[in-house]
């Protein structure tokens, strides 16, 4: 790798606790749980009847009336996250070689809402196939890059990353390594996802992976938590500018944060649990550091990927154990999926955002629900349980594991 400095410049998110970035953090830091019960369909027959769905969604503040009629929630989502990134970042595409920008976007499940009205149609209509010239482009996974990229002329480097729930981590270390190989200047990267379908829940409920605590919702996701019994399902995306540190500084870019590391490795253990002594997770967390020249007191605090289930909660913090010891010094950690639910392979992307918004306003957002830590859980692992925790953050870490084995970190740094 080259000795390129890669910095974010831009962030866009919307999410259940947030439509934009600032009602996001904001949410996030005073403890709100977007969990409600599901209007989306007709929960009657599910074991799981909530989620946290995006809430007022307005697509006409960045989209227009082609781009809604030919896209899939989930584009819909990255087209807004995108938007707000790339009016935040204040660059001018018209300044810039287009082949210089590049979109590097992660979904999990892609048009899986699109995939499932288009095969009621077609059996509600005797089996006779009339399909949506749209249906297509609508599903594939890779549109949410490619529409980024038609909506605001960026020419270089487009594709989208798919690595189940670390699918945007993924993506964000693609951008990451791709400016410092020196083939591109900007990327747009992130991701988003909107699997609350009747397929997606009733599929997760299948693996026993959600809860169904259905008289409580906004309690329902309690990482870390002893009374934990699964996920809850989000939706929604976030995006981060990426840019090489050298054309920020020339353009006079704010700049949020610097990607100081980034990795990736596989569990190979098993198709959906997680490595119960987190052998991946920790080898991934120390390759980061080490990439990043940082010692494990450096790191001031960890957005876990902990998404409240009883196996992989516990299975994160054994790796952090071994990376940071029973008694980190400096460490504080905190599961935002508490509040904002598992947005699959957008989690990564909004967890993202907020470990650089944790960067810039010394305030670490708070794990809600944490009635009595799982007692598996050293007593000495600092957790912001309940209630935002002040404190500088220097270096903020982001885990991301996903179904099939992947685990992928990303190391911020106050600039």
């Amino acid at each position: 790798m080259g000795n390129k400095r890669v910095v974010i410049t831009g962030l866009g998110a919307i999410t259940p606790i947030g439509n934009n970035v600032d009602t996001f953090w904001n949410n996030a830091i005073n403890g709100v749980s977007g969990a409600k019960d599901i209007t989306k369909f007709d929960t009657t027959n599910f074991r799981t009847k909530f989620a946290c769905e995006i809430q007022d969604f307005d697509t006409s503040i960045y989209l227009d009336r082609n781009e809604i009629k030919r896209t899939d929630l989930f584009t819909k989502y990255a087209l807004h996250a995108a938007s707000e990134a790339m009016a935040d970042s204040g660059i001018n595409v018209a300044d810039m070689n287009p082949f210089d920008i590049g979109v590097i976007w992660g979904s999990g499940q892609g048009g899986m809402t699109t995939f499932e009205e288009e095969m009621q149609t077609y059996h509600e209509n005797d089996r006779n196939p009339r399909f949506s010239p749209f249906f297509i482009p609508k599903i594939i996974t890779n549109m949410a890059s490619g529409m980024i990229s038609l909506k605001f002329g960026l020419m270089g480097i487009n594709y989208n990353t798919i690595s189940a729930c670390a699918t945007s981590n993924t993506a964000l270390m693609d951008a990451f390594n791709y400016i410092r190989l020196g083939k591109g200047k900007v990327f747009v990267t992130g991701g988003s996802e909107s699997p609350i379908s009747e397929a997606s829940i009733g599929g997760f409920n299948a693996l026993r992976a959600m809860s169904t605590r259905n008289d409580e919702p906004t309690l329902a996701s309690r990482p870390f938590d002893c009374d934990r019994d699964g996920f809850v399902m989000g939706e929604g995306a976030g995006a981060l500018i990426v840019e090489d540190y050298d054309h920020a500084k020339a353009r006079g870019a704010k700049i949020y944060a610097e990607i100081v590391g980034a990795s990736m490795t596989a569990d190979a253990y098993h198709m959906t649990a997680s490595h119960p002594d987190g052998l991946g997770a920790t080898q991934a967390m120390k390759i980061a550091l080490n990439e990043a020249g940082l010692n494990p007191e450096d790191v001031d605090h960890l957005n876990c990927h902990a998404t409240s289930t009883p196996v992989g909660d516990v299975s994160e913090i054994k790796a952090v154990q071994n990376v940071f010891g029973e008694e980190p010094k400096n460490l504080v950690l905190s599961a935002t999926k508490s509040m904002t639910g598992h947005l699959l392979g957008a989690a990564g992307a909004v967890e993202a955002v907020l470990s650089i918004k944790a960067i810039n306003n010394s305030i670490i957002p708070p794990t809600i629900n944490v009635d009595k830590v799982d007692e598996r859980i050293p007593p000495n692992m600092r957790i912001a349980k309940n209630t935002a925790m002040e404190k500088e953050v220097n270096v903020a870490m982001s885990n991301a594991f996903g179904f099939g084995g992947h685990n992928a970190i990303v190391i911020f740094k106050k600039i």
